[in-house]
C-alpha cells in the first residue's frame, strides 16, 4: 500500500489520540493483558481445594469460561487467541476435576483428553509425566507445578503411585542465605522462589524420600520454610501479582496440609479480588509501570510531545514514576534500592527491563529537577550492580547462570545500555565513566551473541509460529533502538553489528510489507511496527554515521512498505488488533491491549522525523538553487 505524508499523520493521530484516552486518571497507563485459560484452571482448582462451597459462583464461572473457549481441536492455548499447548491444556482438564456436576461438561472433556492423549502418546500417568518434563528440560520452574496440580486433581492416579515419578523440589534450600543461591543451581529462576517452598513441601507430604537424611533435612527445615514463604508474600497476597503462581502456592500448601497458614488465606484473597466479570483470570493484575514507560518514550518522538502532554500531566506522570522506585532492598530478590518493576502494586520485583524503561522516560519527561537526577543515579547504580560478567544484563538477579530465564538477555542488555546513554552527559564524574565501561561490555556481549544471520533473540517475547517459539524481528528490532541512541565514534564496534541487523530485517520483511515474528510468519501490527521503528532509527542516523554501509535506498524502500502496511492493517489506526507475542514467566503467552498503538505511535513518530527532514532538506536545495 502506498501512502502519503497526509496519511501517516491521520494515522498517528488516531492511534495517539486513542492511546492518550486509555489513561487512567491518575494519569498513568494501566492497559488490559488477555484473560488466561491456564490464569483461569490453576484459580479455580485453588479456590475448589480452599472451599468448594463457599467459592462455587467462581468456580462455575471459572469452569464456564473454560468450556466456552476452548479451541476447536479440543485444547487451550495460554490467551484466547494463541494455538493449543500442553501445559496448558492439562491444567484446564485437571481443572475440570473441580466441576460439582462433571456431567456438564463431559463433551469438553471428552474433547480434551483426546487432544492430550494425541500429543502425551496417552493419559497413562508416566506419558504425562514424560511429556511435560520433556517440553521444559531441567527447569522445574513450571513442570513441578503443573504435575502437582494434575496430582492434586487425580489425574495421575491415586495415592502415593500419583506422586511417585514427579521430581521433589528441594524446599529447604530456601533457608539458605540468598547470597548463596546463585552457586546452589536451583532447579527453579530465582523468581520461583514461592513453588520452590510450597509445591515442595506438598511433595514431601504425599511422598516422603527414601533418603532418611533426605527426609530429615526436608522435616527440620519444613516450618522455617514456611515462615520464609511469609515474609516474602506481598501485603496483597499474590506472589508476584501472578495468579498462576499465587494459585500453585495456595493448592500446594492445602495439599500439604497448611490450609490454615496465612499465606493460604491471603492467597486465595488475592485470587478473588482478580477475577474478571466473565469469570476469567488474567496471568498478572497489570503491566503499569511498564507500559506507562512504553508509553512516555514512544510519545516523546513526537515533534509535539510537550502539547501532547501540557507541563501538568507531565509533572504528574514523573511525580507518580518517582513514587514507583524502591527506596529499600526488596524482600523477595533482595534486589538492593534503586530499580523500579513492571507494576506499581505491591506483588512487583524491580527488574532491568522496568528500570531502564523508567530512567528513559524520566529522560524524556524533560522535566529534570535535583530529585530526578538523584532518582537516575541511584538508578543506573542498581543497574551496573545487576550486569553479569559476560556483559550483558539478566531480570532479576546478577550470576545466576544455571536456567535460562536467568541468564542475560539481548534485549535486556540494549534497553539497559540505551538507558544509560541517555543520562550520560548528566553524570561527567566516576559514575560516567562506570557508565562508559558499562556500556562497551554490553556492546561486547551482544557482539558475542548476535547470530550469524545478524539475529538477536529476546527473552520476554517470543512467536508462537516460529522456529522454537522465539522472535528474532522483537529482539533485533530493540537491539536495533538501543544501540542507535550511542555515539558511534565513542563506542566503536556498533556499526558492523547494525549493518547485519538491517541486513536481516529487510530480508526478513513479508511479501504484504509487514513483518512476523521471523521470515514468512504472518504479519502483526506489533511487529511491523516494531521493524519499521528500527529502520527509521537507522536512517535517522546514517547520515551522521558513514560506517553504516547498508543502502540507504534499500533501507528506505523497505520503510516505506512498512509504513503502508501498519496503515493498512491497522485500517489507518481505528483497529489496532493485539497478537500474542508476550511472554510471561515460565514462557506464559499472553497479549497487551495497548500494545499495537504504543508500538505504532513510537515507529510512526520517528517516520514523521525521516519526513521532516527530508522536506528541510529539500527545501535548503530550492533556496540554494534560487538563490544561485
Amino acid at each position: 500500500m502506498n501512502v502519503d505524508t497526509e496519511t501517516i499523520k491521520q494515522t498517528l493521530s488516531v492511534a495517539t489520540e486513542d492511546l492518550i484516552h486509555a489513561r487512567e486518571p491518575a494519569g498513568y497507563w494501566q492497559g488490559r493483558l488477555s484473560s488466561s485459560a491456564l490464569a483461569t484452571a490453576t484459580a479455580v482448582f485453588a479456590l475448589s481445594m480452599a472451599n468448594e462451597n463457599k467459592h462455587k459462583l467462581l468456580i462455575n464461572f471459572g469452569l464456564d469460561w473454560l468450556s466456552k473457549n476452548q479451541n476447536v481441536d479440543g485444547g487451550w492455548g495460554d490467551s484466547v487467541i494463541s494455538v493449543s499447548n500442553l501445559p496448558t491444556t492439562m491444567l484446564c482438564w485437571a481443572a475440570f476435576a473441580a466441576a460439582q456436576n462433571p456431567s456438564c461438561y463431559k463433551d469438553t472433556v471428552a474433547k480434551a483428553e483426546l487432544w492430550i492423549a494425541e500429543r502425551a502418546g496417552s493419559l497413562k500417568p508416566e506419558s504425562l509425566i514424560e511429556a511435560v518434563n520433556l517440553q521444559y528440560g531441567n527447569d522445574r520452574t513450571f513442570s513441578a507445578p503443573i504435575l502437582t496440580m494434575c496430582a492434586l486433581t487425580g489425574r495421575l492416579g491415586e495415592g502415593r503411585r500419583a506422586w511417585s515419578k514427579i521430581k521433589a523440589l528441594p524446599f529447604e534450600l530456601a533457608v539458605c542465605p540468598h547470597q548463596l543461591f546463585k552457586w546452589l543451581r536451583l532447579p527453579v529462576v530465582s523468581y520461583a522462589l514461592p513453588a520452590l517452598i510450597a509445591v515442595g513441601q506438598v511433595n514431601y507430604h504425599k511422598n516422603r524420600p527414601a533418603n532418611l537424611l533426605v527426609r530429615l533435612v526436608r522435616g527440620l527445615t519444613k516450618r522455617k520454610t514456611l515462615k520464609v514463604l511469609q515474609k516474602i508474600q506481598p501485603a496483597a497476597g499474590g506472589f508476584l501479582e501472578a495468579v498462576p503462581l499465587t494459585s500453585f502456592v495456595v493448592m500446594s500448601l492445602i495439599g500439604a496440609g497448611e490450609s490454615d497458614n496465612c499465606v493460604v488465606s491471603k492467597g486465595i484473597e488475592f485470587i478473588c479480588n482478580s477475577v474478571r466479570a466473565d469469570g476469567s483470570w488474567p496471568i498478572d493484575t497489570n503491566l503499569t509501570t511498564w507500559l506507562t514507560t512504553l508509553s512516555i518514550n514512544a510519545l516523546s518522538v513526537s515533534s509535539n510531545f510537550k502539547d501532547i502532554l501540557l507541563p501538568d500531566e507531565r509533572k504528574s506522570i514523573q511525580e507518580w514514576l518517582l513514587s514507583q522506585q524502591y527506596r529499600r532492598p526488596h524482600p523477595y530478590t533482595y534486589a538492593p534500592p534503586g530499580g523500579w518493576a513492571w507494576t506499581d502494586l505491591p506483588g512487583g520485583v524491580p527488574d532491568t527491563d522496568d528500570t531502564a524503561g523508567a530512567l528513559i522516560a524520566l529522560r524524556n519527561l524533560d522535566l529534570i529537577d535535583g530529585r530526578v537526577i538523584d532518582a537516575a543515579k541511584n538508578g543506573i547504580k542498581w543497574l551496573l550492580g545487576l550486569q553479569n560478567k559476560d556483559g550483558g544484563f539478566p531480570t532479576f538477579c546478577r550470576g545466576r547462570l544455571n536456567l535460562p530465564f536467568d541468564r542475560s538477555a539481548p534485549d535486556l542488555t540494549a534497553h539497559a545500555i540505551n538507558a544509560m546513554a541517555v543520562w550520560r552527559d548528566k553524570f561527567s564524574n566516576q559514575l560516567g565513566c562506570r557508565i562508559n565501561q558499562s556500556i562497551k561490555k554490553g556492546i561486547k556481549y551482544l557482539a558475542n551473541v548476535q547470530n550469524d544471520n545478524g539475529t538477536w533473540i529476546p527473552l520476554w517475547f517470543g512467536n508462537e509460529s516460529t522456529p522454537n517459539q522465539e522472535n528474532p524481528v522483537y529482539g533485533t528490532s530493540r537491539v536495533l533502538t538501543g544501540l542507535q541512541t550511542l555515539s558511534q565514534s565513542q563506542f566503536q564496534g556498533c556499526a558492523g553489528m547494525m549493518d547485519k541487523a538491517v541486513g536481516w530485517l529487510l530480508s526478513a520483511q513479508n511479501t504484504d510489507g509487514g513483518w512476523g515474528g521471523a521470515k514468512a510468519v504472518e504479519s502483526s501490527i506489533e511487529e511491523t511496527a516494531l521493524a519499521v521503528d528500527a529502520l527509521a532509527g537507522s536512517l535517522n542516523i546514517r547520515g551522521d554515521n558513514e560506517r553504516l554501509q547498508l543502502s540507504t535506498e534499500k533501507t528506505e524502500h523497505a520503510l516505506w512498505r512498512g509504513v503502508g502496511r501498519l496503515v493498512e492493517k491497522t485500517e489507518r489506526g481505528t483497529k489496532l488488533q493485539p497478537a500474542p507475542i508476550g511472554l510471561y514467566f515460565a514462557k506464559l503467552w499472553y497479549f497487551e491491549e495497548l500494545y499495537p498503538a504504543i508500538f505504532t505511535i513510537s515507529a510512526l513518530n520517528k517516520t514523521q522525523r525521516i519526513l521532516c527532514h527530508s522536506e528541510s532538506r529539500r527545501a535548503g536545495k530550492e533556496s540554494h538553487h534560487n538563490g544561485a
